[in-house]
């Protein structure tokens, strides 16, 4: 490589693959995001093998496809993958820009004594690690520039990994048209056609004074990107667009009875939670509403004293705090719980007068809870105070299937709870 090593990583079919990663099930099948809007905003690659574009309706999908799965747009969990995406390459290397929610450029310039490997070996593990961990694929490209290493990205997709070294520019820009060049718009890529410039190697062949003379800052600093001049530094500061993780849960009919109102709440609690421990996150605050009939909302927002991803805890302190947002008699639509002040990491450790035992315990729980839940499906095991929310017969999970479950008993410290196990074959 020249003195410079740039990786850019780019996340093949972002939203659709989370949602292929979040439930496994759907890996090979054609899934589309963007039910709300109806319309396809994000597909599989089997989705589009279909046939199927962005921006074609439901309505054409269905024509097309019968047997597609569309599903709503879960931004949520995207940006907390994005999350983990960057956080694994910054295993490797602080140098890291958060171009977009699913793609970054990466510097690995000077890491190869530190690090023992290659610039090529770099960006194999880091593919490597990606794809393993986060379960979908990343195209990356390996360059001395930020304009190259964008270009192999793109170049073999999905799951490629392209090295441009510079005596290799030129092969590659001879098949590039012009307009594929990050940064050429349509104005100067019909300027450029209209002096003969169809490809970017007959772009970088143009001498200096005409670019100089022709063409704007911009552009003169992407023609020497793609001779092999790094020009484009990396902006490196860390986004914290995402510190929250909220569920809401509109219910049907609406409810004045407590003991219900407080089981949606409890299910929003869980599954806040499940995101949390599924992205290794964890909570300083938390913040809880309830809305009623028409439209009002009341809530409460709450500082914890130690970090935590696990409900029961937060549920102990939602339940001695319900009743300042509870009014007897009025009629609720939804519930709602945002876990907030994020941060990566353990559970933190509480007082020493047996808090600590009882939080690993609590860990430990939920370590087996997670993996059953990894294996039958989402609430395979859940807490007694979601019993009704689970069994409401209106209820249906996020995805629209509706849930048949077996009811358990067992025993705890606090006597006895329900725990919902799903039947075979009917998990959620």
């Amino acid at each position: 490589m020249n003195s410079k090593a740039i990786l850019h990583i780019d996340g093949d079919a972002f939203f659709a693959s989370c949602e292929v990663a979040k439930n496994p099930a759907l890996r090979g099948k054609p899934v589309i995001v963007g039910k709300e809007r109806g319309m396809a905003t994000a597909l599989t690659y089997e989705a589009k093998a279909m046939g199927i574009k962005r921006g074609m309706t439901i309505y054409e999908i269905k024509k097309i496809c019968p047997q597609a799965i569309i599903l709503p747009s879960d931004y949520e969990t995207y940006s907390l993958y994005s999350k983990r995406m960057f956080s694994i390459v910054r295993r490797y290397t602080p140098a890291v820009e958060e171009y977009s929610i699913d793609e970054c450029f990466a510097e690995l310039t000077g890491l190869r004594r530190s690090l023992r490997m290659t610039y090529e070996d770099m960006a194999e593990r880091i593919k490597y690690d990606l794809d393993k961990e986060l379960g979908m694929t990343f195209s990356v490209g390996l360059a001395p520039t930020k304009v190259l290493a964008k270009l192999g990205s793109k170049w073999k997709k999905p799951s490629g990994l392209t090295i441009i070294h510079t005596d290799m520019i030129p092969r590659f820009l001879d098949s590039t048209p012009i307009g594929k060049i990050w940064g050429i718009g349509p104005q100067t890529e019909s300027f450029l056609l209209a002096h003969g410039i169809k490809t970017a190697l007959q772009f970088i062949e143009k001498p200096e004074w005409w670019i100089n003379e022709k063409l704007t800052k911009p552009h003169k600093e992407i023609w020497k990107e793609l001779r092999g001049e790094s020009v484009f530094s990396l902006s490196t500061e860390e986004k914290n667009d995402y510190q929250s993780i909220s569920k809401t849960k509109t219910f049907t009919p609406p409810s004045r009875e407590r003991d219900f109102v407080f089981s949606e709440l409890s299910k929003n609690i869980e599954n806040a939670c499940i995101k949390a421990r599924r992205h290794g996150l964890v909570s300083k605050e938390i913040s809880f509403f309830l809305k009623t009939q028409d439209f009002k909302h009341f809530g409460l927002e709450i500082k914890l004293s130690r970090n935590t991803n696990i409900p029961k805890e937060i549920l102990d302190i939602v339940r001695n705090n319900f009743d300042e947002v509870y009014s007897k008699g009025v009629l609720y639509r939804s519930t709602g719980v945002v876990l907030s002040k994020l941060a990566s990491g353990e559970c933190s450790q509480p007082d020493l007068f047996g808090g600590t035992l009882q939080a690993d315990a609590m860990k430990k729980v939920y370590l087996q809870i997670d993996k059953m839940d990894e294996k039958y499906g989402k609430h395979t095991i859940f807490l007694g105070s979601s019993f009704l929310a689970m069994n409401n017969p209106a209820h249906k999970n996020e995805r629209g299937e509706k849930v048949q479950r077996v009811q358990f008993l067992l025993k705890g410290e606090t006597g006895r709870r329900h725990i919902g196990i799903p039947m075979l074959g009917e998990v959620s």
